[in-house]
């Protein structure tokens, strides 16, 4: 056996020992077996490579609370959950492939290593995962809670909904997915049939039942209270059970909550040792939690956003989006050709308003009629191709009025009826005229959306129509709502239905094989918007037959929600390169004329998001290295203002010497800051570096009297063999080197660090010399020699920039000859508020604490070295 393979065995040892331990009790463990000390060593570095490797997998996104530690270092060899798990998948009905476990895999491992080691003493952290709506959450949080329960997690708890629909749904997958494959190792509380109704004496019940416990609970208060008072009577039994809680649709009740929200935080109380996950595709609610409230939801300890799934059909790609800042709109998807327009003289017949509801009786309008009969003929289609889910289904969801749902049911028999009758399917006698009607819709709806670019197969009407009278004759009307006995059954076999309803299908539950919707009842929030769109997801088989029936008006808001969903990700995105966590930046959310982001009572704690600038350096730290001409221009309007400078300025200084390279302008008119502003382009992942808050931002405090003058200076690097380049004058400087980062994202250079603390005392008169600057010293002397004049900094970089001597960089490699970057140092007003609102609410972290620096540490020693 070799020196490997014998630290393998042990590392396996290792292994074990850290399913019931945290890596330093692991440590001591060995220590105490008296292993040698430089095998400890050795195993301690492997680990710690393992969990380096899953913290660096670059899906999915995950930002978390600094000194938070990953332990979990994925599956081993012995666990029993996820195997089985894993054997389910690959064998149900409906079997998974390779890609899609190892995506699974990859993302469940990511969420469990941000869960605390079941083994510490004490803890409740909060976290949020973020997902598609209709786009496998429940899939990720189910192999969660199998390897949570392989390393010891012991209670598993997940509340899922408000509506019996989804509890019953949530409950049976997880009892055929975990329970099944492993059946005397879970304890179920809760049934398919039943919520949750306390046993005698909890703590006796959990100390007998030695299994993994689960219980599936709706949000509701009645069941909460029972179940929080039952937990509470087994509290010592609790201190030493692991738990795990999963808040499916975690933006749901859960926040703003009067009733939900404080039963929640109680249930949590109980355990010593508690994780919360929320889980939701709409977490504008969630975001906008006051994270100084610790007893609330906020995701103070991590947030994961999910990759969006391959094939996944989401609001881009059906309704398409406006460009985000700085997007190339030819890189925005448009929208597929799947939206048909109700007309607004329709919606009257088939939902109620005002003083008439009372009498309201919904007729089939023409609208009505063409989404029920493409229903049918793509439901058709779909028994040629015989691929996909068997079910089919359409979605009619027009109102809330559960009364009216079921005055539904007649209008669309009678079609039924007479679709039969017309096409005579006994004699095979079908009618002229319907026919040819039926055979124009397929003939147009194929040619705006073609089953080629989907990878599908394309089907003729002739195959249609020989499959039609069947698919009509075996649709039924399903009235589902809180009231009505008739519910979707997936279960029992193939179904065709018409499904009218409104909240019992507008969250969460999946419509199977949802191929047309129709679809007119407005709502005035982001959220409850979002996941009415049951046509999201996966259409395996049929991805070019989807068609959502709504008003004009109803399209633009999704296509504006696609845009504000963009926006967040992207945000979240921004926390991975620029080390923020959840409590030092707010996800910002964009607002809407006519729609609130989410319900009132969870916003009451966000604030507009705003840009105040005062006493803030904003510099250029993401480049479009690729980008030839946006580089151009950035250089020409350094270019110019450096030739207004020179015409305009009372006086001017440049300087020399050993170690520093500078030209200084005095007194530059804020008329030519604000052209180069209108000039200058930042790359967009820079958000505080946005061109119309800059602007708005520094009028605000040309109308206080302030950042009327402003020093400019270009600052060179003195370094004898940097490559120069020239000022308008003709003079030359050196070029500084800025590397990039090595996992700078694929559409930016991010070199980190632009300026030094000495540049930002350029135009200031500092004791003991410039280089002696510290940038909270300068920052006090600016406020005693230049309280009112704004100090603009350009860099010329070398293109090339190589690394010099620095791990984790690789050269710059820009497109054009010299890259300009550019830094905005802004004095403390000392006037009035100058921060500058716009279309953004955002959580409010003005009352979190946040450690700040330490005024002692030397900054920037080495304008070259600023980027380390």
């Amino acid at each position: 056996m070799t020196v490997d393979d014998d630290l393998g065995d042990q590392y396996e040892v290792f292994q074990s020992i850290l399913e019931k331990a945290t890596p330093e009790k692991a440590v001591a463990r060995l220590r105490v077996l008296q292993v040698p000390e430089h095998i400890i060593e050795e195993l301690r570095k492997r680990h710690e490579a393992d969990v380096i490797k899953i913290r660096e997998m670059r899906e999915p996104h995950v930002v978390y609370r600094s000194g938070r530690l990953t332990w979990y270092t994925g599956p081993q060899e012995g666990d029993r959950f996820w195997p089985a798990l894993e054997k389910t998948l690959r064998t149900g009905e409906r079997p998974w492939g390779d890609e899609a476990i190892r995506a699974l895999d990859s993302s469940s491992t990511k969420v469990v290593g941000l869960l605390d080691h079941p083994a510490v003493t004490s803890f409740r952290s909060m976290g949020l995962v973020l997902g598609y709506v209709q786009s496998g959450k429940t899939a990720n949080f189910t192999a969660v809670m199998a390897k949570a329960a392989d390393r010891g997690y012991r209670l598993f708890i997940v509340l899922s909904g408000i509506h019996n629909a989804l509890r019953r749904q949530t409950q049976s997958r997880l009892a055929r997915e975990l329970v099944q494959a492993n059946p005397a190792q879970w304890h179920q509380v809760t049934t398919v049939d039943h919520d949750f109704h306390p046993p005698a004496n909890a703590a006796a019940f959990l100390a007998s039942h030695q299994q993994r416990v689960l219980l599936v609970v709706k949000k509701n208060a009645k069941v909460l209270a029972k179940l929080n008072r039952w937990l509470a009577s087994a509290r010592d039994y609790l201190q030493d059970c692991p738990t795990v809680v999963i808040d499916d649709e975690a933006d749901q009740a859960t926040v703003g909550g009067k009733r939900i929200n404080p039963l929640i935080g109680d249930l949590l109380k109980v355990f010593t040792r508690a994780v919360y996950v929320g889980y939701t595709a709409t977490p504008f609610a969630n975001l906008l939690i006051d994270p100084s409230k610790e007893d609330d939801f906020y995701p103070r300890d991590f947030v994961v956003g999910l990759e969006k799934p391959k094939g996944y059909q989401g609001p881009e790609l059906l309704f398409g989006r406006d460009p985000l800042e700085g997007e190339d709109p030819g890189d925005v998807a448009g929208g597929e050709d799947m939206i048909r327009i109700v007309p607004d003289e329709d919606v009257e017949f088939v939902q109620p308003k005002g003083k008439s509801a009372a009498s309201f009786e919904p007729e089939m309008t023409p609208s009505l009629r063409d989404a029920v009969l493409y229903f049918w003929l793509a439901t058709a289609a779909r028994r040629v191709r015989r691929t996909g889910v068997p079910h089919s289904t359409m979605l009619v969801h027009t109102t809330l009025n559960t009364w009216v749902h079921e005055m539904f049911r007649d209008p669309l028999d009678d079609l039924r009826r007479a679709a039969l009758s017309l096409l005579k399917p006994d004699d095979l006698i079908a009618d002229g005229t319907f026919v040819a009607e039926l055979r124009d819709m397929w003939t147009d709806e194929t040619a705006r959306v073609a089953a080629t670019d989907f990878g599908e197969k394309t089907v003729s009407f002739d195959e249609v129509l020989a499959e039609l009278p069947g698919v009509i004759a075996d649709s039924r009307v399903v009235v589902d709502n809180h009231k009505s006995r008739d519910r979707l059954d997936y279960e029992s076999g193939p179904v065709v239905a018409i499904a009218v309803g409104g909240n019992t299908l507008s969250r969460g539950l999946t419509l199977e094989g949802l191929v047309s919707s129709y679809f007119v009842r407005a709502s005035s929030t982001y959220d409850t918007l979002l996941q009415m769109g049951r046509w999201f997801g996966h259409r395996a088989g049929y991805a070019d037959l989807p068609r959502i029936w709504m008003t004009q008006e109803l399209a633009e808001w999704f296509r504006h929600i696609a845009v504000v969903e963009a926006e967040i990700r992207k945000d979240i995105d921004r926390y991975l390169v620029e080390d923020k966590n959840p409590l030092t930046f707010a996800v910002r959310i964009q607002t809407h004329p006519k729609m609130l982001v989410t319900a009132p009572a969870r916003m009451k704690d966000a604030v507009k998001a705003q840009a105040a600038y005062g006493g803030d350096l904003v510099e250029t730290r993401y480049f479009h290295v690729d980008d030839r001409a946006w580089l151009e221009d950035n250089v020409r309007a350094a270019d110019n203002l450096m030739r207004a400078a020179s015409e305009h300025a009372r006086d001017g200084q440049s300087v020399d010497e050993t170690r520093r390279q500078w030209q200084l302008w005095r007194d530059v008119s804020y008329t030519d800051v604000l052209r180069f502003v209108e000039e200058y382009s930042f790359h967009d992942l820079s958000q505080n570096g946005r061109r119309d808050l800059i602007r708005g931002y520094i009028e605000k405090r040309i109308k206080a009297g302030e950042l009327l003058s402003w020093d400019v200076a270009v600052i060179g690097n003195s370094k004898k063999d940097a490559r120069r380049w020239k000022l308008p004058d003709g003079r030359s400087l050196g070029m500084h080197n800025r590397s990039r980062l090595n996992l700078s994202p694929d559409s930016a250079a991010d070199i980190k660090t632009l300026s030094s603390a000495r540049d930002t005392a350029v135009n200031l008169t500092v004791p003991g010399g410039v280089d002696d600057g510290r940038r909270l010293a300068i920052e006090k002397l600016r406020r005693v020699q230049r309280p009112k004049v704004g100090l603009l900094l350009l860099y010329p970089i070398d293109p090339v920039s190589p690394p010099v001597e620095k791990k984790g960089r690789e050269p710059l490699n820009a497109t054009h000859d010299v890259v300009m970057g550019a830094a905005f140092v802004f004095p403390e007003p000392t006037g009035a508020d100058s921060t500058v609102t716009y279309d953004y609410v955002s959580a409010d972290l003005s009352k979190v604490y946040v450690e700040q620096e330490d005024p002692t540490i030397l900054e920037g020693d080495d304008e070259d070295d600023a980027s380390v």
